[in-house]
């Protein structure tokens, strides 16, 4: 009955500590400050149990013997319950320490996550870690030996700790460097971006060349067109040019070539006469056509047109006339004369344009009662041509 009453009551020590340690509720920093209390309350609970013996024994008769043993008892359950807030202070400073390698370790893994971006074996790691710390925090709860377990573990998840920092050494070496190939790729792209830029401004200022020249060129093609327009008409201006001086050559060729210039004589003065009388130009310096005849003095027209004839009589003689007629045919046409009065010489000249049909004459006479005066400087001439033909 006494023993089972001791055990008894350590079982209920037991039980309460047991279901504190479950429940949670002592953590961090509480432990220390409730350490005290939970030694305080579980010698309530022996004193408790003694003062509950102590009455049951003055009511039952228990022998000191069996209240030694009580005691005994109650410092053993004493010492246990230390014993197992101490083993419960180690639990509770594994878990914090284990606490706080998941919270590197998921650091590790987001700053991984960071890093690589899609490293998807990390993410299977942290699921399986999470798994894994579940499964510890249940089994550190139950004895010792999870402890060592969680020991082994924590080393274990240390070692691939410090691997998971290892390779964010690596890792932030290579982020490193991809920063600095990034760089030194964002200062080639602005270099890339200027000449870009410039090559564009370049094609640009091409193009509005370009655009000025196919402007040139088309207005060149267009003149150029322009000119071979009036290049054709040229040439066909050109070719009833040729066409004309061809035809003019053609009836210049067919078209008689008539001219005469002569003098009257090297001897002299002629007349006066009382009677008119042809005068004979005999002095012949152009006779083109030989239309005109020196010994007689008259001009034959060979065809039918218009003809220039122009003369001038030269008169020496004082106090006396100089004059001369020109015939066309049986007609007079003109009478150029003058008197010398003294002064030694007089002069005349006239001329006309005549239309002629062929064998009409034009001749000159000398004026009744006058006389007309040359010699060699043939001061006395009778010329004509024929203007065209009709």
């Amino acid at each position: 009955m006494r023993s089972a009453a001791v055990f008894l009551a350590l079982l209920l020590c037991l039980q309460w500590t047991w279901a504190q340690g479950e429940s949670g509720e002592v953590t961090g920093t509480d432990a220390e400050t409730e350490g005290g209390n939970r030694q305080e309350e579980v010698q309530f609970e022996i004193q408790g149990v003694g003062a509950a013996h102590d009455q049951s024994s003055s009511q039952t008769n228990i022998s000191p013997d069996i209240w030694a043993e009580l005691k005994e008892l109650r410092d053993m359950a004493i010492e246990q319950k230390v014993e197992l807030r101490n083993s419960k202070s180690k639990i509770e400073k594994l878990e914090q320490e284990n606490a706080a390698t998941q919270a590197r370790l998921t650091a590790s893994e987001s700053k991984n996550a960071v890093l690589e971006a899609k490293m998807s074996f990390y993410e299977g790691v942290v699921k399986e870690l999470q798994r894994e710390n579940m499964v510890l925090e249940t089994r550190m709860s139950s004895s010792e030996n999870e402890v060592a377990e969680l020991k082994r573990e924590n080393a274990a998840t240390q070692a691939r700790l410090t691997a998971s920092e290892s390779k964010n050494a690596v890792l932030e070496a290579r982020m490193s460097s991809y920063e600095d190939m990034v760089k030194t790729l964002q200062r080639e792209n602005k270099v890339l971006g200027a000449t870009v830029t410039a090559s564009n401004n370049k094609v640009e200022e091409l193009r509005r060349d370009n655009t000025v020249l196919e402007s040139r060129v088309n207005t060149s093609e267009n003149l150029v067109a322009e000119l071979r327009r009036e290049n054709m008409v040229l040439e066909t201006r050109m070719s009833s040019s040729e066409n004309e001086v061809a035809e003019l050559k053609r009836e210049n060729a067919d078209r008689p070539k008539v001219a005469f210039s002569a003098g009257l004589t090297d001897a002299g003065p002629v007349g006066p006469f009382n009677t008119e009388i042809t005068l004979k130009f005999s002095k012949v310096f152009t006779n083109i056509g030989q239309a005109y005849s020196p010994t007689t003095g008259i001009f034959t027209a060979p065809v039918r047109g218009v003809y220039y004839f122009r003369f001038t009589v030269w008169g020496g003689r004082p106090s006396a006339w100089m004059g001369a007629y020109l015939y066309h045919n049986e007609k007079r046409m003109t009478l150029s004369y003058d008197y010398n009065d003294e002064q030694a010489y007089v002069s005349a000249s006239n001329a006309l344009i005549l239309q002629l049909e062929k064998g009409d004459v034009v001749y000159m006479t000398l004026y009744p009662g006058s006389g007309v005066f040359d010699d060699s400087f043939n001061r006395t001439i009778f010329s004509g041509f024929l203007l065209f033909a009709l």
